[in-house]
């Protein structure tokens, strides 16, 4: 994988952020399509979250990000919102790897002192770097292993198998 650059304004939310406060799940009972459910992102914890959101935002979480259920459904909305990266001190592992597969990329950081708005670039390579831009100061990101950064730069899981049709486990 070629080094990955993102650029975007943080938005930041709390602890232990489950599936639900993501998308509830009763919201995909109406549609699974990822630009309907870009709408109700985060509804449950502000209502008005999802209409503020900007293509390229980088949301900001603390400790336990995505634990709750295994629904899928909160890392794609995620992405119908035009958001391609979470920084989280920590994410329940089965969110995780549902970013991994959906192409989402969940960023391991210490997130302490990143401010709600605050400019931040994300540099992914044999290194992952987070610039936060406000502060001055570089946090370093732990190092998500090769074949996740394949199936990120492949925009998933799918597209990663269908490329890489002989892969054998």
């Amino acid at each position: 994988m070629r080094e990955l650059h993102l650029e975007g304004r943080a938005r930041v939310i709390g602890d232990d952020i489950n599936t639900d406060y993501i998308i509830a799940s009763h919201r995909k009972r109406d549609s699974l399509d990822p630009q309907v459910l870009r709408h109700f992102l985060f509804e449950t914890i502000d209502p008005a979250f999802a209409a503020s959101i900007a293509p390229g935002d980088i949301i900001v979480a603390g400790k336990n990000f995505g634990c709750g259920s295994a629904m899928e459904v909160a890392a794609t909305a995620v992405l119908g919102a035009g958001i391609n990266a979470v920084l989280a001190r920590s994410f329940a592992r089965t969110y995780y790897r549902n970013a991994i597969n959906n192409g989402l990329l969940p960023i391991l950081c210490d997130t302490h002192g990143i401010g709600e708005g605050g400019r931040l670039t994300i540099t992914v390579g044999d290194e992952v770097r987070v610039w936060d831009a406000d502060r001055r100061v570089a946090l370093p990101g732990e190092p998500i292993p090769q074949i996740m950064l394949d199936i990120l730069a492949a925009g998933g899981i799918v597209p990663y198998l269908r490329s890489h049709r002989d892969f054998v486990i």
